[in-house]
């Protein structure tokens, strides 16, 4: 069953938008690491501050969390007992940055002005071989986990949907 459930994958894959949904289908608290990291004039908290945050998430019986801040991955997948992974394509995170920018929304301080921020961009265009790698190794060591991987958004959605989730959730509260 999951309680506590690490969602991650590339910028732009949709991490929030499905933690969003599962939050919607299990009840779960949901918390957005964006929320915790930054303040509204693209500043950031102090890292104690930030760590603070995500101790207190992480302590309760049962949460979401969404996103990436490879620093604290590890004490994550630790804490959670099912992981996520959003592993798309390229251009289906540079599609997903490019349909939010400009909105607002509720898991992060600003509007985002996506493909106008070069080292955001970079990040994203390196994920597959610079940050990948390091997650999948991650999920190695914890494999033990219920680690589910998805490689594009019909399956991620038919997981939500599907007898397969229900299996796997809690009852809705």
């Amino acid at each position: 069953m999951m309680k506590r459930v690490l969602v991650i994958g590339c910028p732009g894959s949709g991490k929030s938008t499905f933690a969003k949904a599962l939050h919607k289908t299990t009840g779960l608290p949901l918390f957005h690491l964006d929320l915790m990291y930054w303040n509204t004039d693209k500043s950031t908290v102090e890292k104690s501050v930030f760590l603070d945050r995500l101790s207190k998430a992480l302590q309760r019986d049962e949460w979401i969390i969404d996103g990436n801040y490879h620093s604290t991955m590890e004490r994550r997948i630790a804490a959670c007992d099912t992981v996520i992974f959003l592993d798309y394509p390229l251009e289906i995170c540079l599609d997903g940055i490019r349909a939010r920018k400009g909105k607002p929304r509720n898991d992060m301080p600003w509007v985002e002005d996506g493909e106008d921020d070069a080292e955001f961009m970079a990040f994203i265009k390196n994920y597959r071989t610079q940050s990948r790698p390091r997650v999948m190794e991650l999920l190695r060591q914890y494999s033990h986990k219920n680690i589910v991987i998805f490689s594009d958004r019909t399956q991620a959605e038919a997981f939500l949907k599907g007898d397969t989730a229900r299996r796997h959730l809690p009852a809705k509260r």
